[in-house]
C-alpha cells in the first residue's frame, strides 16, 4: 500500500500569487505613496554628490542645467550635441570617367 500512494498522481505546483502593495512589476513598483524613504544620490550640476533620503526607490537623481548660466560657447556646444544635424546625401558615382577598355579582359564574350 506504500507504493501505491506513492504512484498517485500529484496536483500541479500553484506558484504563491500576493495582490496587495508589495507586488513589484519588472520595472518599478506601482505605488503612488511609499510607505518609507529611500537613501537617494543626488548629483549637483557642477559634479557634487549628496545622499539623501528620497520617497521613491531610485539609485541616482540628477539635478537639470540650467543653460541660461553657462557661456555662450558652451551652450551651443550642447545644443550640438543634443541635436545633431542630419547627414548630408552622399553622390553617387557616375561612369563618365572610367576607361570601359581596362577591365575588358573582366567581361565575358
Amino acid at each position: 500500500s506504500a507504493l501505491r500512494l506513492q504512484a498517485m498522481p500529484r496536483p500541479p505546483l500553484v506558484a504563491c500569487i500576493r495582490s496587495n502593495s508589495n507586488r513589484a512589476a519588472i520595472s518599478h513598483l506601482h505605488r503612488k505613496l511609499y510607505g518609507r524613504l529611500y537613501p537617494v544620490l543626488l548629483v549637483n550640476t557642477d559634479g557634487s554628490t549628496v545622499r539623501l533620503r528620497y520617497s521613491e526607490p531610485k539609485r541616482i537623481l540628477m539635478m537639470p542645467l540650467d543653460s541660461s548660466t553657462l557661456p555662450e560657447a558652451e551652450r551651443k556646444a550642447r545644443l550640438r550635441r543634443h541635436f545633431p544635424s542630419k547627414r548630408k546625401a552622399k553622390e553617387e558615382e557616375t561612369f563618365e570617367g572610367i576607361d570601359l577598355d581596362t577591365y575588358k579582359k573582366f567581361w565575358k564574350k
